[in-house]
């Protein structure tokens, strides 16, 4: 399950001792690994394309990569702005920043280099099988839903009764978060891509404050428990709603495979590669967004 994320909301007219707000839709799993290789690596795809494009469409990591556009409408609300403010060309300065061939060919480089034949072919076997792509489908769905609200409050409402009855049902879902980070790295990864916006936005001028790095920092690491919570219950309450159309036969049998050594290897690079893209396509728009105003042309 390769996850969409929802950026942290916003940091207000302030930043010394106010509380960074996040809103979490899904949860960005990662392998911080990644990060200082992925620039020089994208551009670097071999031989082997036509079977990374086949993982990436069988695993439904494309789509993964397609839903990271989806976030950028948080960028503002990052700054304390409306998106209003960056003008018409918004929309289309995002759609070239986030460009769906360039993140693909970028992914597709990262993984030419770093992902083993036996993983690309532990992962394929099992989202090849008939539980895999009956699974990949209703998370691809998902990936492209706009129905936030409407999602999380099925999944609330689904979780509500598994506590009442005591359904064992509850602990498989329960052991899907840990299964796909074991290393426990997506509140870094959060926390990373904020401050990789919010210093290049600074840097741009498009924030109207100096940012010091050190206590941008020093910020998040003390909200870093509360916001840990908040992404495990939401990813809860996220895979209630999505699997809901499962046995707790085949959500058994799929948190089994998650827990794969192999496979907990495959999502490490996957959701690597998926925050390195993210990170990086924010500081372009960060950097782009100095350049948008209210009645301009970009």
């Amino acid at each position: 399950m390769i996850h969409r994320i929802t950026l942290p909301s916003r940091i207000g007219p302030g930043l010394t001792g106010i509380a960074l707000m996040w809103r979490m839709a899904w949860v960005l799993l990662v392998c911080a690994l990644w990060a200082p290789q992925a620039a020089p690596l994208w551009a670097q795809a071999g031989q082997d394309r036509d079977r990374l494009e086949a993982f990436l469409t069988v695993t439904g990591f494309d789509k993964a990569l397609e839903s990271i556009a989806l976030s950028a409408g948080d960028a503002p609300l990052m700054l304390g702005r409306d998106v209003s403010e960056f003008g018409g060309d918004w929309t289309r300065a995002v759609a070239e920043i986030f460009d769906t061939d360039l993140m693909h060919d970028m992914a597709i480089g990262i993984l030419d280099r770093a992902l083993e034949d036996d993983l690309l072919t532990h992962a394929v076997d099992f989202y090849a099988s008939d539980l895999g792509r009956r699974l990949v489908a209703v998370e691809n769905a998902a990936h492209l839903s706009d129905d936030a609200e409407g999602a999380r409050a099925d999944g609330e409402s689904i979780i509500a009764d598994l506590v009442r009855q005591g359904a064992p049902r509850l602990t498989i879902l329960q052991r899907m978060g840990p299964a796909i980070d074991p290393q426990d790295t997506s509140v870094r990864a959060v926390e990373e891509i904020q401050v990789r916006f919010l210093l290049s936005a600074a840097a741009a001028g498009v924030l109207p404050m100096e940012l010091d790095e050190a206590t941008l920092r020093s910020l998040m690491a003390d909200q870093r428990g509360e916001l840990r919570q908040r992404m495990r219950e939401s990813a809860l309450i996220q895979s209630a709603h999505v699997y809901k159309s499962f046995s707790d036969a085949e959500l058994e049998a799929y948190v089994a495979a998650l827990e794969h050594p192999s496979m907990q290897r495959v999502y490490e690079l996957m959701n690597g590669i998926q925050y390195e893209i993210m990170a990086n396509r924010f500081e372009v728009l960060a950097r782009r967004m100095a350049d948008l105003h209210p009645g301009e042309e970009l």
